[in-house]
Parts: C-alpha cells; sequence; structure tokens
C-alpha cells in the first residue's frame, strides 16, 4: 500500500503499468474510491503507467476537517505528482474528478499533456442540492452514508444495467457507504462551491469531454458547454448514466486510448 505525505496527512494512492511509459493520471468521482476504474487498468495498463489515488476524504486516505475546495483538491494532485518526481501526466477524471481535471487544466496546463473529463460540468447543481445533503450526512454519519448507497444505484447506472451487473453495480456502490461521511461532506461542498464557467477558456492543452446520454447528475448539455468553451475540444457521448466508465467499459476505454493516442 502506498502513500504521499502531504503536509496535513497521507493521500493514498497506486501506481500500475509498465514504467518507462507516460503516466495517466485517474482521479475517483464523490463518494468512490481509486477501485472505481479497475475495469479500466487491463486496457490503460498495456499503454500507460497509471497512477490512481483515493481523493482526500476518500478511500484510505487523509480526512481533514472541512469544508474542501477544488483547488485544494487539485494541489493535492499537483503534490502527488511532484513527491513521484513526475513532471507532466495525462489526466482523467470523473465527476468531481472532471471538476479536479478542470481547475489543473485551467491553472496548471504546464503539468498536463492531455486532458479528459467526464461525466462532469463546469458548475454541478446548487446549494439547495448540496446543502441538505451535507446537514444529512453530518448528522446521521455511517446511516446516511448507506441511504445515500441505496439512493445512487439509479443516479450512478441505468437501470438496464444494475439489473444485468448487480455484482459490479454493488462493487461501486459499496465504496459510498464505506466513505467517511465527514469526508464526503467536506467533498460535497467542494463540488458545491465550485464553478469554472467563466475560466474554462484559459485551458490550452488537449480536452476531451465524455457524457452519459442518461446522466441526470451532470446531463450532456454541461458536457457540451465545456467543449464549446474550449478551442479544439473534442466531444463523446456513451449510452450511461453518471458513472459511464463503469457502464460503457471497454468502448469508454477505447475512446479515451484513441484521444491519448492521436498526435
Amino acid at each position: 500500500m502506498a502513500f504521499v505525505q502531504l503536509a496535513d496527512g497521507e493521500l493514498h494512492y497506486q501506481i500500475d503499468g509498465p514504467v518507462d511509459a507516460p503516466v495517466l493520471v485517474l482521479s475517483n468521482s464523490l463518494g468512490t474510491d481509486l477501485h472505481m476504474w479497475d475495469v479500466q487498468m487491463p486496457a490503460f495498463t498495456e499503454h500507460f503507467r497509471v497512477l490512481r489515488f483515493d481523493t482526500r476524504g476518500h478511500g484510505q486516505s487523509l480526512v481533514t476537517p472541512g469544508p474542501y475546495s477544488i483547488e485544494q483538491l487539485g494541489r493535492d494532485v499537483l503534490a502527488l505528482l511532484d513527491a513521484l518526481h513526475i513532471e507532466r501526466a495525462h489526466f482523467c477524471g470523473l465527476s468531481m474528478g472532471g471538476l479536479i481535471g478542470q481547475w489543473l487544466g485551467i491553472n496548471a496546463g504546464e503539468r498536463l499533456n492531455k486532458l479528459i473529463v467526464c461525466n462532469t460540468a463546469a458548475k454541478i447543481g446548487d446549494p439547495t442540492v448540496w446543502n441538505p445533503r451535507i446537514e444529512t450526512v453530518l448528522r446521521d454519519g455511517p446511516a446516511a452514508m448507506v441511504a445515500l448507497r441505496d439512493a445512487s444505484i439509479a443516479r450512478w447506472f441505468t437501470s438496464d444495467f444494475a439489473a444485468a451487473n448487480p455484482a459490479a453495480a454493488k462493487h461501486i456502490t459499496d465504496m459510498l457507504a464505506a466513505t467517511s461521511p465527514q469526508g464526503y461532506a467536506a467533498n460535497c461542498a467542494a463540488v458545491r462551491d465550485a464553478d469554472f464557467r467563466e475560466q474554462l477558456g484559459s485551458i490550452t492543452v488537449p480536452l476531451l469531454v465524455i457524457a452519459g446520454s442518461e446522466d441526470a447528475v451532470t446531463p450532456p448539455a454541461g458536457s457540451h458547454f465545456i467543449q464549446q468553451q474550449v478551442r479544439g475540444a473534442e466531444y463523446a457521448e456513451f449510452y450511461a448514466a453518471h458513472l459511464s466508465n463503469v457502464q460503457a467499459g471497454a468502448e469508454f476505454s477505447d475512446r479515451v486510448l484513441a484521444f491519448l493516442h492521436a498526435h
């Protein structure tokens, strides 16, 4: 098990793939951990040194008092790259991970080769969505996380996928129930407060935006908006709800690889 020491605690990460290959960083969604990318690993590690990490407040990484900000989470990524002596990397983030990717593209583009943001938006929801969730989680603790897990299946997967792949759905949703309530609430605040609508135009690294056609959390309109703001950005859409990497599986992996290999 590998950890990097940050100023205020340890960030958990895992690195796989050929030592001499280009680095691809994968960033998890709110309420999951680095294993949300397990389905991609066989394909990605054929071509890349894949660096996954548990975002602060998730998995085995540090849980510090909230609220967090997307800038704080982005700086954690830069600290991870610095600690591992990685000058530049590709970055792929989904949902909250996609917000972190946008922040990096805007503020640290010199550290990125190519950027992929999935099932995300320049602004996700508003305080009327996030504040009640934060209050409930902080009040009810682990019981609230279990309730969120049970409700998340319908948000994260289409009903036909969840019915046909119950083990895959359970593997992901169990991550939510295991997430620290304090860490989850602190990250909800980071998502609530992020708004990159006015800054997207400053992203100059090659960008691929991926959406799920059935995603009610971050609908395709938000992905189209990102693509339209960033010169030369590419767009892909799969039949999927919020976790398109899991639901679209190999199709998702193939599209990411095609983008990363293109000159």
